[in-house]
């Protein structure tokens, strides 16, 4: 294929020796990392591998873009996504530190207006619930209010917190969720009085010398930046060709959950501070202590465990668990520190082995996250001194099985025989309307010389056609396919033929959570 030629061609290596002593990588880390690049075609990608008491190595391959030359060097930066959290994290560390909080101190009591769906959780959330995914709420909750991109603010995010159902009750189980992160956020702005933004970049960018990162999930024109990149054909996400994205979505109303962007060799510097165990060996500077460090590593919430697929299986862990902003697992029977991070178009990790002070990380700009888990893998095995199967050949096919399956389930319901006479109930202009959901707000449905559309109030990207299916399921067409998922758009009707409720439904079985179009209950709005 010319697209994977064209990286291939490109494929740069970088290694940089701040002094004699290495966190030495595999002899084949460079072969292993351009077949993993071909073999997933991501187009570029970045490894920083840190050992305590050793500078740290960092290797970059590939190209920013696909069609573009600039290659992928140690100053470009990469979305970082989720892996954010730990930032946010390690910031109430220090005011735990301080004694400005606990992190058993109630959320209601710091921050003024704080308010989940019920009284009783309100009034027992604390300062560490925000972090460990067992507040209730489903997985990936009201990820609608800032994915794809919305005009919505971070404070008016947080206020539309208490309109959205929990799924289960409060410390039940385990649903990982962005929201409580920007409550997060919210409240390290109410105690220190500046933005989160100002606070990391004082108290955490500033003191480890990462000049090559932003608070921001969109980069200036121009900057270093890997362009993000995915798989999107007019089936479902994760199929087709690799192709750039047209354009940076910004998330930064969400920013503490998921936006910074770093270069690699930033991100050295912060596995440094992690190994460290919040000392910087560089300046000798101390940003948490190692109680706190001991802390965030700690378990908190169990993880139910999913069993890993036939040629996965020397990769299942014995345990997961989430700790505070970090996860925490096996690998092998190593225990592993880790988190990874994805918004569109990019996909990160983080691993840290504490039992063998290294630490590294793989930052990429494309949707690929077999490549990480290839990557990953592989690293491990290595600084374990175990023997290696084929990382890249077991994945990439699980991977094309798991993307054969779900287009098999999309043509098993293109295949569905329509119902003669049976759809849709009225007539087009009388779905037309205005309709609103508790939490995320208004959409509205509009009747034109080419049928209906649908579009959301509060996020561009959710502007499309809408096509009959059948009874009364429509399908959306979104304009821009690449920044949003196809959803299913169903509406019921009362006993008089008026609507009751429209709801909807990601198409793609592969559909990201964050998608969470299913929780969404519109009604209709009286003119």
């Amino acid at each position: 294929m010319p697209m994977l030629n064209s990286v291939r061609a490109a494929i740069a290596t970088t290694v940089f020796v701040f002094a004699s002593a290495h966190a030495a990588p595999p002899g084949d880390l460079d072969r292993y990392a351009r077949r993993v690049i071909d073999t997933f075609e991501t187009p570029g990608l970045a490894i920083a591998i840190s050992e305590r008491g050793k500078s740290p190595v960092i290797r970059t391959y590939g190209v920013r873009r696909l069609g573009e030359a600039a290659k992928v060097d140690e100053q470009t930066m990469f979305s970082m996504g989720s892996t954010t959290k730990a930032f946010t994290s390690a910031l109430l560390a220090m005011l735990v530190d301080e004694g400005k909080l606990s992190w058993d101190s109630k959320v209601v009591d710091l921050l003024p207006g704080f308010r989940m769906y019920d009284a009783y959780t309100s009034a027992e959330m604390t300062v560490r619930d925000l972090l460990v995914h067992r507040s209730g709420l489903g997985l990936g909750a009201g990820d609608l209010l800032f994915v794809p991109e919305t005009n919505l603010t971070r404070a008016q995010i947080v206020e539309k917190l208490r309109y959205i159902k929990p799924a289960t009750s409060f410390r039940s189980g385990y649903a990982y969720d962005n929201l409580l992160y920007v409550v997060a956020g919210q409240l390290i702005e109410e105690i220190c009085k500046d933005s989160w933004e100002n606070v990391v970049r004082k108290r955490i960018l500033a003191p480890l010398q990462m000049e090559h990162t932003i608070t921001s999930s969109t980069t200036p024109p121009g900057a270093n930046k890997g362009w993000p990149h995915a798989r999107v054909s007019t089936e479902m996400r994760g199929e087709g060709p690799m192709s750039p994205l047209p354009g940076q979505m910004s998330f930064d109303n969400s920013a503490p959950a998921g936006s910074l962007n770093a270069s690699i060799t930033d991100v050295a510097r912060w596995l440094e501070l992690q190994l460290g165990r919040g000392l910087d060996p560089r300046t000798n500077v101390r940003l948490f202590s190692e109680a706190q460090s001991r802390e965030m590593w700690t378990s908190q919430t169990l993880i139910p465990i999913a069993q890993n697929p036939k040629p996965l299986e020397l990769a299942q862990a014995n345990f997961r668990a989430y700790a505070l902003g970090w996860g925490y697992s096996d690998y092998r029977g190593q225990p592993i520190i880790s988190h990874t991070g994805g918004v569109l178009g990019s996909v990160a990790l983080v691993v840290i082995v504490p039992g063998k002070d290294v630490a590294f990380a793989i930052l990429t700009n494309s949707e690929e996250i077999g490549a990480l888990w290839a990557l990953q893998y592989r690293l491990l095995d290595h600084y374990l001194g175990l023997k290696s199967p084929d990382w890249v050949g077991a994945i990439s096919g699980v991977s094309k099985e798991r993307v054969a399956k779900g287009l098999e389930v999309l043509a098993a319901a293109k295949a569905t025989p329509e119902q003669s006479g049976k759809g849709p109930s009225l007539a087009l202009e009388k779905y037309a309307g205005r309709y609103r959901d508790d939490w995320y707000g208004q959409a509205a449905i509009e009747n034109g010389a080419d049928g209906l559309s649908i579009r959301f109030e509060h996020s561009a990207a959710l502007t499309g056609k809408l096509e009959h299916v059948r009874y009364d399921t429509f399908r959306t067409r979104w304009i821009d396919p690449k920044m949003a998922e196809d959803a299913y758009v169903t509406f019921t009707l009362q006993p008089d033929g008026s609507i009751a409720t429209m709801t909807l439904k990601a198409i793609s079985p592969l559909a990201d959570f964050s998608f969470d179009f299913h929780d969404l209950l519109f009604k209709p709005v009286a003119n």
